[in-house]
């Protein structure tokens, strides 16, 4: 009786264990579930059959498990309940521009089609602002990027989507349940040049106007609605900020095109310009536009 007792305590922590592995991992459920009835035969033979057999764990494990225990030391290892989302904000001289990548789902046979925002599940040895950083130079191969984090997200029903589950959970061979994301904002000199490093990923820039019909997923038209907040109020405080969106060289159109569009405004051109000329960090060039089929303005540059 005692050894049936100490047989059924075996199995209960066994069960525990595949309950966790079954959620964090399905290629360990799998290796699991060999291992654990191999375990289990040898339980039965040493506890009924008085057998005491000494044999190396590894012969319990199924076919080429010492390889892939080998590749698991050097592969990443997600946190599955906490991911980063990026709002990359570009200025093309005429439109406030976003970063987003297409995204393809085959399910039950059936194509789909829709945009995200660049982001990531953070990696169980990184921090917020490195998983951030690593999401954007994985997509656009930048560096020095202005990065703010603005909010978090965590709203139980923002994974209530079959079809992002279903994605999630094929990219990145996990289980996924409830996940709770960090928003950051991301400004770039669209004129810079963006080099895609992931595989299979396409990104491209959309007018910011645009996005209230698109489909996006998860909850990322209300994290960018937040983005858009978030840098009027920052440009606001740090005027500075709005010269991170446009080109080195720009002219006094360009700049109010984009102050109206993030404040959402209309401003006057004349009153503006008044504004301009008191900004000492705004400082004219002997250069004019070239290459334009309007009479060519003169350009100016952001002094730090």
């Amino acid at each position: 009786m005692k050894r049936v007792i100490v047989l059924l305590t075996r199995i209960s922590k066994i069960i525990r264990w595949i309950s966790y592995c079954k959620k964090h991992n399905k290629q360990i459920y799998d290796i699991v579930i060999i291992t654990v009835f191999n375990i289990l035969i040898l339980c039965f033979i040493t506890h009924f059959l008085d057998v005491n057999l000494k044999i190396n764990i590894l012969f319990l494990l199924p076919t080429n498990t010492e390889i892939f225990i080998s590749k698991m030391s050097n592969e990443t290892i997600y946190n599955p309940h906490v991911s980063v989302d990026c709002v990359i904000f570009g200025f093309d001289g005429e439109k406030l521009k976003i970063l987003l990548i297409e995204r393809n789902i085959t399910d039950q046979n059936e194509p789909y089609n829709d945009k995200k925002l660049p982001g990531s599940i953070i990696l169980t040895n990184e921090d917020l602002d490195e998983a951030a950083t690593r999401v954007l130079s994985e997509l656009t191969g930048l560096k020095n990027i202005y990065l703010s984090q603005f909010k978090s997200f965590g709203n139980p029903n923002r994974t209530k989507n079959p079809r992002d589950i279903f994605w999630l959970e094929n990219t990145l061979q996990l289980k996924i349940g409830r996940i709770v994301t960090v928003a950051y904002v991301a400004l770039v000199k669209i004129d810079r040049k963006i080099q895609v490093k992931k595989d299979n990923t396409q990104a491209c820039w959309f007018d910011v106007k645009d996005i209230a019909d698109m489909n996006l997923a998860f909850d990322h038209a209300e994290i960018i609605d937040k983005g858009l907040e978030h840098i009027r109020h920052r440009m606001d405080i740090e005027p500075h900020l709005i010269f991170e969106l446009l080109p080195r060289k720009f002219t006094i159109t360009q700049l109010q095109t984009l102050y109206d569009t993030v404040h959402q405004t209309h401003s006057d051109v004349r009153n503006f310009r008044k504004k301009v000329a008191q900004w000492s960090y705004v400082v004219p060039l002997n250069e004019l536009e070239e290459g334009v089929p309007h009479r060519a303005a003169r350009l100016y540059k952001y002094k730090k």
